[in-house]
């Protein structure tokens, strides 16, 4: 006898959740004012500038301004743009008043305590925020909350993306703490976008194994 609570067969009309959240590659594209902080500080340190915070600083902005640029052509929303270069200089102002170039980071981590939270909070006031996400893109506006099914898929992958803040604060923090810009580059390069894109990919199957066999598919509340 079939549970009915079997995964169903892959339905052509499921989109991949990698299409709608964008998969890795926003998180490229956040990246690429780290590296140019970084690469400009150690750089104008090594060459013996008094003050290799400021010209980190400008480098990260430089190259904010130049993502969003290309965020703007390639069609992107003007309004997530802007958040996303007003972060990349509030972070250059916090490193530059601080005089301390590890808190360049500072937003991050600060963004990654926020997000932990938010998400673990939707899910326990049953509002995961990746229902709230993805039925949003698909024009569903709550109706995925009527669908117990669906809401129960949504709480469960939602905690994939609790687990990968979680996870960046535990090495990030340490990083913080001990003044390691380098690393701290490092880690923000190479471990976001890999944690973004395994959410993406766990959060699939998280989903699509809380739906009944006969289930529509997320594009179909029921």
């Amino acid at each position: 006898m079939t549970s009915d609570r079997a995964p169903h067969t892959a339905s052509r009309e499921d989109p991949r959740l990698a299409e709608l959240l964008g998969g890795r590659a926003g998180a490229v594209d956040a990246s690429i004012p780290v590296v140019a902080f970084v690469l400009a500080w150690v750089v104008a340190g090594a060459a013996g500038s008094a003050f290799p915070i400021n010209w980190g600083a400008g480098a990260a902005i430089v190259a904010g301004a130049a993502v969003a640029g290309w965020r703007l052509y390639r069609g992107r929303r003007p309004r997530a743009v802007l958040f996303g270069l007003a972060g990349v200089v509030v972070a250059a102002g916090i490193a530059l008043v601080t005089g301390r170039a590890s808190d360049f980071f500072l937003v991050q981590i600060v963004s990654n305590v926020g997000s932990a939270l938010a998400w673990a909070i939707s899910i326990v006031v049953r509002w995961p925020l990746l229902g709230v996400v993805v039925g949003g893109l698909l024009g569903q506006r709550t109706r995925w909350r009527r669908d117990p099914d669906l809401l129960r898929g949504y709480q469960r992958a939602s905690w994939a993306w609790v687990a990968q803040y979680v996870l960046r604060l535990s090495v990030f923090l340490p990083l913080w703490a001990a003044d390691q810009v380098v690393l701290l580059g490092v880690a923000r390069t190479v471990l976001s976008p890999v944690l973004v894109g395994l959410s993406v990919l766990v959060s699939w199957p998280l989903l699509r194994t809380a739906l009944p066999a006969d289930h529509p598919g997320i594009r179909h509340p029921r």
